[in-house]
């Protein structure tokens, strides 16, 4: 299996992973040389981590079938896949999947959690063999790809995605093209009421999140869960699906607030939870309300 992950980002990094750990061989592009060589050493270190673990047999060969690459240009032709990981911008989702077909994959995708696989597909030569694989972080735990089916989608090209998500040992759920697909529709729902509650002052964010992880058997609960994902990154989904699907999704203040002031979760150190110490410690969600509107 020869795959080509396009961005050496948090994604870009969890799949070319999975990939390596799996048995395949994995070329990380990313904007330079010297990017995608970084990239590749983080993964390097999470091969390692999962090796200590128990959860890998050989990180040494693993890492073998890592090769970083400096521009779409440079990589192999002809790949067996390639998954495009950039972040939520169209223009530039675009703009890369277009050079990234010129290397002829059997199987083009797209890692995107909410925009529309036909409106990515505009301006593809092979509209055919694009899809949408979007994995959830980390990959290397959570054994779901959401495959995203666009119109022009053909049967060959699920039938090599299915080959893929049992190569690498995960699960899928092949869902129709609409903004939000099924998980960020539903996820995103259930973290902006969430949000809403705190700013309501209907519960802490621990009580909210523990009602939902002992409550529904979740993993964790919507505002860790925004503290992972990045609520810059929930506000843009939300904005997004606002203005497709009206104020069902339309962000909360509060939510605004935090991204305003830095506020975005585990990245930026402190979000519901504090994360100065790696690991989320409560904090007086106080801190967190919004200026007054007037």
């Amino acid at each position: 299996m020869r795959v080509v992950v396009i961005g050496g980002g948090t994604m870009g990094v969890g799949i070319a992973h999975r990939v390596a750990a799996s048995g395949g061989h994995v070329e990380v592009v990313d904007v330079d040389e010297d990017a995608a060589a970084r990239s590749v050493r983080r993964i390097g270190e999470s091969l390692d981590t999962a090796q200590v673990r128990g959860k890998l047999d050989d990180a040494v060969e693993a890492k073998s079938r890592l090769k970083p690459v400096g521009s779409i240009a440079e990589a192999t032709t002809a790949p067996d896949f390639i998954v495009e990981a950039v972040v939520e911008v169209v223009d530039l989702k675009r703009s890369i999947l277009g050079e990234a077909e010129t290397l002829e994959p059997s199987v083009l995708g797209s890692n995107t959690s909410s925009i529309s696989i036909d409106e990515l597909a505009a301006g593809l030569s092979h509209p055919e063999r694009f899809v949408g694989l979007h994995f959830f972080n980390p990959v290397w735990a959570i054994p779901l790809i959401e495959v995203i089916k666009g119109t022009s989608t053909n049967s060959k090209t699920l039938a090599s995605v299915s080959a893929l998500v049992e190569f690498l040992g995960m699960e899928q759920a092949v869902i129709n093209d609409a903004p939000g697909f099924a998980t960020t529709r539903l996820g995103v729902v259930a973290g902006l009421e969430a949000v809403r509650m705190v700013e309501q002052g209907v519960a802490h964010p621990v009580d909210i999140d523990r009602a939902m992880s002992l409550g529904y058997r979740h993993p964790m609960g919507p505002l860790m869960l925004g503290d992972l994902v990045g609520h810059d990154v929930r506000l843009g989904i939300a904005t997004h699906l606002a203005s497709v699907y009206g104020d069902r999704f339309e962000p909360p203040e509060l939510l605004k607030q935090m991204v305003r002031d830095g506020r975005l979760g585990k990245k930026s150190g402190i979000g519901f939870y504090d994360w100065s110490s790696g690991s989320p410690v409560p904090i007086d969600p106080a801190v967190s309300e919004p200026d007054e509107v007037v």
